[in-house]
């Protein structure tokens, strides 16, 4: 079976952390990487061309939002899960 590779863009570290360390228990999941700030999620997702992009709103340098939009606007048919604390 393929795993779904999955990129985890978050500035809280402890929060990636444990997030892609419960993700990566399930045996159809990879963590491919993690990105610490919008900028970085955009080169790695466009790098990795990863299944899944799981992506933090509120990150330093690039917000998830707009990294969101580049993403998209490169790779239309990536998969993005906004994953916020915010309303």
């Amino acid at each position: 079976m393929e795993k779904i590779r999955i990129l985890f863009a978050g500035d809280h570290l402890v929060v990636r952390q444990s997030v892609c360390a419960f993700l990566q228990k399930e045996r159809d999941l990879a963590v491919v990487a993690e990105a610490g700030d919008g900028e970085e999620a955009v080169r790695l997702a466009r790098e990795l061309n990863p299944d899944v992009i799981i992506m933090d709103i509120s990150m330093p340098k690039l917000n998830g939002i707009e990294a969101t939009r580049q993403i998209k606007a490169s790779q239309p048919s990536a998969t993005i899960l906004i994953l916020s604390a915010y309303d």
